[in-house]
């Protein structure tokens, strides 16, 4: 049969699609249509472009191998080696990631929550596989989101990822910062907005030697004072930078926004994205 393509080569076209947020049948086209895709993935003109299945099954490879991660932490730890990662600061921050809205009935929604699957999904396979059961709602500012939430650690001063946490997106904030923050970050400096603010996790950043410059958060009845109004104006200079990551993937990549179904798949959409901003935050370092 047909010798297998190059996996370097199908793994650039992952890149390329994250890049600029294209979907299989995007890609497939824009390999065909467009010369600069063609000298990235050294295809000669004329040259056989993998379909869109192609394209499917290869990353499907990689999410049933668990391997996104693996390849996020082999460049990182390229980055790290070429001294792009100064480790001075680490803003901790999450960023909705958007997906196709279910629309279930109340019913079904409090089954899947529960972990259970609705009887009419289980006699009809064709819709079970179209249905998202990771995935939940949450609300922010008076707006809901439903999908996913990348939990992101980056180095303040490159502001190159470092790491990153997957969720569904009603998952807080805080509950992933020890996941992402650990003996490693001994001696370092901490930047997070309020949502990490709580006891518990001031007394942990002690215990682990990490320089608590989390923004300070008013409670009911004890606003900030102007003395905390003035630190947390200082520590935002830092920890700002963080949205500068976010903001290039929403506008220079097309957004974090997926089409695929679960966790699982998801979260190495999710971590492909974040290798390809770092490579494009690398190019523009070493330039």
């Amino acid at each position: 049969g047909r010798k297998p393509l190059d996996t370097v080569f199908m793994f650039k076209i992952l890149i390329l699609q994250r890049l600029y947020n294209l979907s299989d049948e995007q890609v497939e086209y824009q390999i065909t249509d467009r010369l600069s895709f063609c000298r990235f993935l050294e295809l000669p003109l004329g040259g056989c472009a993998p379909d869109f299945t192609t394209v499917w099954r290869f990353r499907e490879a990689l999410v049933q191998a668990d391997a996104v991660k693996g390849l996020f932490d082999l460049f990182t730890s390229s980055l790290e080696s070429r001294g792009l990662i100064t480790k001075t600061g680490t803003i901790v921050d999450a960023s909705f990631v958007e997906v196709p809205k279910q629309r279930n009935t109340r019913e079904e929604n409090d089954l899947v929550k529960n972990g259970q699957t609705p009887e009419a999904w289980k006699s009809n396979p064709n819709k079970l596989s179209q249905k998202d059961v990771d995935a939940r709602w949450t609300k922010k500012n008076n707006v809901s989101y439903y999908g996913y939430k990348d939990h992101v650690k980056a180095d303040a001063e490159s502001k190159l990822m470092t790491d990153y946490e997957v969720t569904d997106a009603s998952v807080h904030d805080s509950r992933v910062l020890f996941d992402l923050v650990d003996e490693e970050d001994k001696g370092g400096k901490l930047f997070c907005d309020s949502a990490y603010k709580s006891a518990e996790i001031d007394q942990k950043l002690e215990e682990l030697g990490i320089n608590n410059f989390i923004h300070e958060k008013a409670t009911r009845g004890h606003p900030l004072s102007e003395q905390s109004k003035l630190l947390n104006h200082l520590k935002s200079q830092i920890r700002c930078l963080v949205e500068h990551i976010f903001g290039h993937i929403e506008n220079s990549m097309g957004g974090p926004e997926l089409r695929y179904i679960g966790l699982q798949r998801n979260a190495a959409g999710i971590g492909l994205c974040n290798l390809a901003y770092n490579m494009k935050r690398y190019i523009q370092l070493v330039r």
